[in-house]
């Protein structure tokens, strides 16, 4: 098989894995919920405001600070909003498992074993 064949099969493997279709499911739910969508768009229109804003020459510091205090509230509701928590934990956990099959494809072609635990027994070299 070739190289480009396998890496295709691997791809393969990967997107049915549980933590891939977690990721998916996770950023499905992410791009449909409405109410975080308008807090996300809300979000990048405060900045723009700010942003046209901070550079006149005769800014309103009144606005600027009203403009700013509501886009730390809006970052605050959006990061602790259920559907952005679960797709940077699905996302941290497949950056997690993406960063073990490279150190195991590494380690096949260096022949050195990755540094440090993973945590995951499938790719151990041995721990002693």
């Amino acid at each position: 098989m070739e190289i480009f064949e396998l890496a295709a099969s691997l791809g393969q493997l990967l997107k049915q894995d549980s933590r891939l279709v977690e990721l998916e499911r996770a950023k499905d739910a992410y791009e449909s919920n409405t109410e975080l969508q308008a807090m996300l768009a809300e979000f990048d229109a405060q900045q723009a405001t700010l942003q046209a804003e901070v550079t006149k020459p005769d800014r309103d510091m009144h606005l600027v600070d009203a403009v700013q205090a509501r886009i730390d509230e809006l970052y605050g509701l959006i990061t602790a909003h259920q559907a952005f928590v679960e797709l940077n934990e699905a996302q941290a956990v497949v950056s997690d498992l993406m960063n073990t099959v490279n150190s195991t494809i590494m380690a096949q072609i260096t022949g050195e074993e990755p540094s440090g635990c993973t945590h995951n027994c499938a790719t151990c070299g041995g721990c002693h």
